[in-house]
């Protein structure tokens, strides 16, 4: 943000609650960058993941778990299987939260469900290049550094993802 939303002034990086953010040198307004919240699942169908390639940037070409951004008033839930639908043409039935992974330069939150599909065939939406179900011990390039780590997660959760919501 380059001007004040409140007087049009323009914005000067200024250290303000304990960091550096843009601030109005005319009335004060503090500019504070909030995360992008995502969500995303590990779905498992006769024990392989479903994975997406990407067709967009970031990280185009490689793989990783059906997700998208949470849109403004949107359910973390509806969001999840709107964004599976849009990826993969699959219908999603959601089992437990698997975790909340963050990193220190990242302007985004990640949240990962569990999952099993519920109904659909696997097609790929225009933001994905191919849809597929891999061994949990053979996945293929994955896309971002939290890929291993739900991974990690998922498998210590092993087989107590006995719920549905």
């Amino acid at each position: 943000m380059r001007y004040c939303p409140q007087c049009a002034n323009e914005l000067q990086r200024r250290f303000a609650h304990g960091r550096v953010r843009p601030v109005c040198t005319k009335c004060g307004y503090i500019f504070f960058h909030n995360p992008k919240v995502a969500v995303g699942v590990v779905a498992v169908e006769d024990g392989k993941i479903l994975l997406v390639r990407r067709n967009v940037d970031p990280q185009r070409g490689l793989w990783s778990y059906p997700a998208g951004y949470v849109d403004e008033g949107e359910r973390v839930e509806d969001a999840l299987r709107r964004e599976v639908r849009e990826e993969t043409n699959l219908d999603l039935r959601l089992g437990h939260l698997l975790g909340v992974y963050s990193e220190e330069a990242s302007p985004v939150v990640f949240i990962v469900y569990t999952g099993t599909i519920a109904g659909g065939k696997a097609e790929p939406g225009p933001e994905v290049s191919e849809v597929g179900f891999f061994p949990p011990n053979a996945l293929p390039p994955m896309a971002f550094d939290h890929d291993q780590r739900v991974l990690k997660d998922w498998a210590l959760l092993g087989t107590r993802t006995t719920g549905i919501l």
